[in-house]
C-alpha cells in the first residue's frame, strides 16, 4: 500500500489490493479502469440515500404534476375568459338595437307609457274642443293664429 508521506496515511487507489467503496463492493483496480456491466455487477447503496433518492424523485413527479395540473386550469380560465368577452361583445352591440329582446321592467314601462300617450291625446281633443266652443261663442275675438281685420288688409 502506497503511504501519503505528507499526511502519513494509506492510499488505498494504488495498491493492488480491493477498493472498498460504499457504492461498489469487490471491485478491484483492474476492474475500475475496464468497468462492465454483468451478472456479477454488484452495487451496495446506503439505504438512507435510496430513501432521499425515492423521496425526491417523488416530489419532482409531484411537481411536475402539480404545475401541469395549475396551467391546464389556467388554460381553461382563459377560454372561460375569452368566452366572456365574446359574449359581452355581442351583448354590447346588440341589446341596444333591440335584437336580444326586452327586459319585463321595460315591457311594464311601455305599457305605462302607451297608457300616458293615449290619455294625453284623450286630453288634447278636449282641449281642442273646448278652443273651437271658445271661438264659436265669442266670434268677435281673434282666433289664436289666425290674422286680425287690419293684418289681412280687410276694411269693414
Amino acid at each position: 500500500m502506497a503511504v501519503d508521506k505528507k499526511r502519513k496515511r494509506a492510499l488505498p487507489f494504488e495498491s493492488d489490493e480491493k477498493i472498498i467503496s460504499p457504492a461498489f463492493s469487490g471491485v478491484s483496480k483492474d476492474t475500475m479502469e475496464d468497468p462492465q456491466l454483468n451478472d456479477s455487477t454488484s452495487l451496495g447503496i446506503n439505504v438512507k440515500w435510496l430513501v432521499q433518492i425515492i423521496v425526491v424523485a417523488a416530489l419532482v413527479v409531484w411537481g411536475y404534476f402539480g404545475l401541469t395540473s395549475q396551467i391546464s386550469h389556467l388554460n381553461i380560465e382563459v377560454m372561460r375568459m375569452k368566452d366572456s368577452v365574446i359574449m359581452n361583445s355581442e351583448f354590447r352591440v346588440k341589446w341596444p338595437l333591440g335584437q336580444l329582446g326586452s327586459l319585463p321592467a321595460d315591457a311594464e314601462q311601455n305599457m305605462r307609457l302607451g297608457f300616458i300617450e293615449k290619455e294625453v291625446a284623450t286630453i288634447d281633443a278636449h282641449v281642442d274642443t273646448l278652443r273651437i266652443k271658445s271661438i264659436q261663442q265669442h266670434p268677435f275675438l281673434p282666433a289664436s293664429g289666425a290674422p286680425n281685420a287690419r293684418e289681412s288688409g280687410e276694411t269693414r
